[in-house]
């Protein structure tokens, strides 16, 4: 009963309570916007749509269902996330770049988003400018005038800005990453869906597929948790420091390197890259000529399963290394603890130190990039080998692993606010 405590002593902290109220409205509105659709929707084509092109299917599950209702937040968080990935990567081009976002503390982190939130707006008007025109030459939007379209491209783009406001108000005032929370909103609102549909089209023949994704989905609960809870102590002492009449330092701790310290970040961000050249190839492949031509074979090559399996694993393993590159630099820790006295034991401080932190870095995140990859990659390969429900395993263990990542920080970042009101009560 623990955890019922638990529950009670949080909704008694006002602060805290007021959080976590404060997510939960902005979860609802989130759900209400993405469930006022755009005009002129056909909903035979669109079903039909969504039975032609699957991949689809995995964008939607991002938008918690926003884009099977050509809803005014149909792109979800999709252009801010791109519009991140593309100035981190920058930051390995440009120095100027990557001294502001590491080396300015907050005020130039404050800058580098400022100039991915600019950065979103354009993104979001081309994507919903191809959305757009792809829904209509497929028959998914009929009867649209020039001023209804440019009014839908507008209209969307307001949509994906409000929710990167959204999602920032959560960061800010609430509890746990606002994107990621969001995310996790637009999962979980579509579950429902999900086993509604599931029961609709229930086949006793399948009983063994079922059995096998929920076997797999615990064994994605049980690997995620394990993973993520995961830590590689390094050990640290500091020196004596005498200073007056007393005496400091000579104590001995340890620094925790996560074996996943990129969390969820990677998928999202190979998602994003993965989906965005299959959007450009359905929308160019309508054009006809040579140019329609090779849009259809890069769209029937990335529809393939195993090259759809091969390209995610190695993108989330990419990107885990890359993230935790642009988030976590040893060189700081290292200057750092010098400058606090502190050494870790058979190590030199500064750059030794930044080296040894570097390589035991290197092998712990080797073992949490495989796992990611693994965890995705996982249902892709059953289901190639059963060859049913590939996309529903896709989707629902990609699905699984945002949903437990963000639950179990979100519920880390909960207890850190309950322990340090303990600890000021002391």
């Amino acid at each position: 009963m623990n955890w019922l405590n638990k529950t009670i002593q949080i909704f008694k902290i006002k602060d805290l309570r007021n959080k976590i109220l404060f997510v939960l409205g902005t979860f609802a509105v989130f759900r209400i916007m993405a469930n006022i659709p755009i005009p002129g929707i056909n909903a035979d084509n669109l079903k039909n749509f969504f039975g032609q092109f699957q991949m689809f299917g995995l964008l939607n599950m991002f938008t918690g269902g926003a884009l099977d209702n050509l809803s005014i937040v149909m792109l979800g968080l999709g252009p801010y996330i791109t519009a991140t990935i593309i100035f981190q990567l920058l930051t390995m081009i440009f120095p100027q770049l990557e001294k502001m976002y590491k080396e300015e503390g907050e005020e130039g982190k404050h800058k580098f988003d400022q100039y991915c939130r600019i950065a979103a707006v354009p993104l979001a008007m081309l994507q919903g400018y191809a959305m757009l025109a792809l829904f209509q030459r497929q028959n998914v939007i009929t009867d649209v005038t020039p001023l209804i379209f440019l009014t839908s491209i507008i209209t969307i783009t307001g949509g994906a800005l409000f929710l990167m406001w959204l999602g920032e108000l959560i960061s800010e005032k609430g509890i746990g990453n606002g994107v990621s929370l969001l995310i996790f909103a637009g999962i979980i609102a579509d579950f429902p869906n999900s086993i509604r549909q599931m029961m609709a089209t229930w086949d006793p023949s399948r009983i063994p597929s079922y059995l096998l994704f929920f076997g797999m989905s615990l064994l994605i609960i049980a690997s995620v948790v394990l993973i993520n809870e995961g830590r590689r102590n390094i050990p640290v002492s500091y020196a004596k420091r005498v200073r007056g009449t007393k005496m400091y330092g000579g104590v001995s701790t340890y620094l925790p390197l996560n074996i996943n310290p990129a969390g969820v970040i990677p998928i999202i961000f190979a998602l994003s890259i993965l989906l965005f050249p299959t959007m450009i190839a359905n929308f160019l492949g309508g054009t006809g000529g040579m140019v329609g031509n090779i849009a259809k074979q890069i769209g029937a090559f990335f529809d393939n399963v195993w090259v759809h399996g091969i390209l995610y694993f190695i993108l989330v393993v990419l990107f885990t290394f890359f993230y935790t590159a642009v988030t976590f630099d040893p060189k700081t820790i290292s200057s750092n603890l010098q400058k606090m006295g502190g050494f870790v034991p058979g190590i030199r401080p500064g750059e030794s130190t930044a080296n040894f932190m570097q390589h035991i870095l290197n092998r712990v995140l080797l073992i949490g990039a495989l796992f990611l990859g693994a965890i995705a990659l996982m249902p892709t390969i059953i289901g190639g080998i059963t060859g049913v429900m590939v996309f529903s395993f896709l989707i629902g263990g990609t699905a699984l692993l945002i949903v437990v990542s963000v639950v179990l920080e979100t519920m880390r970042q909960i207890k850190a606010q309950l322990e340090m009101r303990e600890y000021e009560t002391f």
